[in-house]
């Protein structure tokens, strides 16, 4: 592992939203780049973040929804996949995308909190309150983007999730309801790289 003082400088924090943060991040003089929501604006904050600061590493700390894994835990995404692409009535297999030969159907990243939990995180355009296609143990609105343009660009991607919500019918109350105790859990964790 990097010293704390090598990491921090070559690395660029991207979160989904400023509610995510709360602003605690902030006021900890730590910059936060904040894509907005979906795979297309993370993508582009993810390209925008690595070619205006040369960072090495991208930090995506932000909330997730989990059947899996109890509210209020944090876990490391060690692999991202895609589980709104469906194109099976081609033949393809749910989150593959077709003729992208270049880009697997999942992506694995390097863990880097060992002493979290891990978990595959499937990453779809839409809130995600049932059972994914795809088999995942969280869900998300952006990752698998900033996976790709990473992996795209040669730039390592740590990602940590609060899970805010168990992905289910009261999914976006409880989301609302747990953004600040997620935004406390994700700074203490910054401050321990």
């Amino acid at each position: 592992m990097k010293s704390s003082v090598n990491m921090k400088n070559d690395l660029a924090v991207i979160m989904a939203l400023p509610s995510e943060s709360k602003g605690l991040f902030e006021q900890a003089g730590i910059t936060v780049h904040y894509s907005g929501i979906g795979k297309i604006n993370a993508a582009f904050k993810a390209y925008e973040v690595i070619q205006k600061t040369g960072c090495k590493t991208i930090l995506n700390l932000g909330t997730a929804g989990s059947s899996f894994f109890d509210a209020h835990a944090l876990v490391e995404v060690t692999q991202f996949v895609q589980r709104d692409m469906d194109v099976s009535p081609l033949g393809f297999a749910v989150g593959e995308t077709p003729m992208d030969a270049d880009s697997p159907a999942e992506i694995g990243l390097e863990k880097y909190f060992p002493h979290l939990a891990q978990g595959v995180c499937g990453t779809g355009d839409s809130f995600e309150t049932g059972t994914p296609k795809v088999a995942c143990q969280l869900v998300d609105m952006e990752g698998y983007a900033l996976a790709k343009v990473c992996q795209k660009l040669g730039v390592r991607l740590i990602s940590v999730k609060y899970i805010s919500d168990g992905a289910n019918d009261t999914a976006h109350l409880d989301w609302e309801d747990n953004l600040l105790l997620g935004a406390q859990k994700l700074l203490k964790l910054y401050e321990s790289i």
